[in-house]
């Protein structure tokens, strides 16, 4: 990179996910400091503390005497415009400079280096967010695993288990699928499943990591793990026709998230459907860091 000057302005980009937290600080050309700590302590529903949590975090890893000239900030959680509006009035008592809040999702599309697009996450949960001609955010999912989350890794065993419990139900002996959860759970047969899945005190952590038993049993050649791979990809692909009904321009639909990128079979199951629900969008796979996306949002800025 090029050395900094001194009138190169200092922005600052954070992406706040549920595990990590990457914060990346530019000036010029010059990296300032490029910061991943846990996000522990991140308390998004509370804006004065939000608030706190990142100005800390700025604090800690800029060096010292540095003022950032202005703040982007893509957080796990942020789940409405009022919510993200709150935290960066908030976040704007601390630092005399423009910022930005968003939901962690919003960094893909500036992340791949476009103006528009839906940013399209399938990690342990899954979400989809665009936006409209007007600049208008617009999310569709991401209601958690209890009740949502198709297609990601939470949501993923949950279908699973009612597979194997309809199963069950119909007389089948257990198969790949079924014999891979019991030993996941550590129960000893299908009915204990539920009881299992309920002790969980967080579910999307506790029930995203069994996922891999999920794509084993389907390489084992289960009928039953297929069939919700394939419906977890078709379920994504929903969000981006919801997104297309709603006026969001899909033209690009950027996809990160340590599922859908890391398990061919459930991309292969989105890509197919989404060329059947929504043909003109091209699925795009990220390459670059979400926190890109973040320091994008912050050079506009100023």
């Amino acid at each position: 990179m090029q050395d900094a000057l001194p009138s190169d302005p200092l922005v600052v980009g954070i992406d706040v996910g549920g595990t990590k937290t990457h914060l990346r600080a530019l000036a010029g050309g010059h990296s300032v400091a490029d910061h991943v700590r846990p996000s522990s302590g991140w308390r998004p529903h509370d804006p004065l503390a939000a608030a706190g949590w990142l100005a800390a975090l700025i604090a800690e890893a800029l060096p010292a005497g540095s003022r950032p000239s202005a703040v982007a900030v893509g957080g796990h959680g942020c789940e409405t415009p009022r919510q993200c509006t709150q935290i960066r009035t908030a976040l704007q008592l601390h630092f005399d400079a423009p910022a930005l809040v968003m939901g962690d999702a919003e960094l893909l599309v500036p992340a791949a280096g476009l103006d528009r697009g839906v940013g399209l996450v399938a990690g342990t949960g899954s979400v989809a967010v665009g936006r409209l001609g007007d600049g208008s955010p617009v999310k569709v999912g991401g209601w958690g695993a209890a009740l949502g989350d198709e297609g990601g890794a939470a949501g993923l065993v949950r279908e699973a288990a009612r597979a194997v419990w309809a199963a069950h139900d119909r007389g089948a002996e257990p198969d790949a699928l079924a014999k891979g959860l019991i030993s996941a759970f550590g129960v000893a047969e299908v009915p204990a499943l539920g009881a299992a899945l309920e002790r969980a005190t967080d579910i999307s952590a506790e029930w995203g990591r069994h996922a891999p038993v999920v794509f084993a049993a389907a390489e084992a050649g289960s009928p039953l793990a297929r069939t919700v791979i394939s419906e977890g990809g078709h379920a994504l692909a929903a969000l981006v026709e919801r997104l297309a009904t709603r006026g969001v321009p899909v033209d690009d639909v950027v996809i990160a998230g340590s599922t859908i990128l890391a398990q061919p079979a459930l991309y292969d199951a989105f890509v197919s459907s989404l060329a059947e629900r929504v043909p003109r969008a091209r699925p795009r796979p990220l390459r670059a860091a979400p926190v890109d996306g973040a320091v994008a949002m912050a050079r506009s800025l100023v």
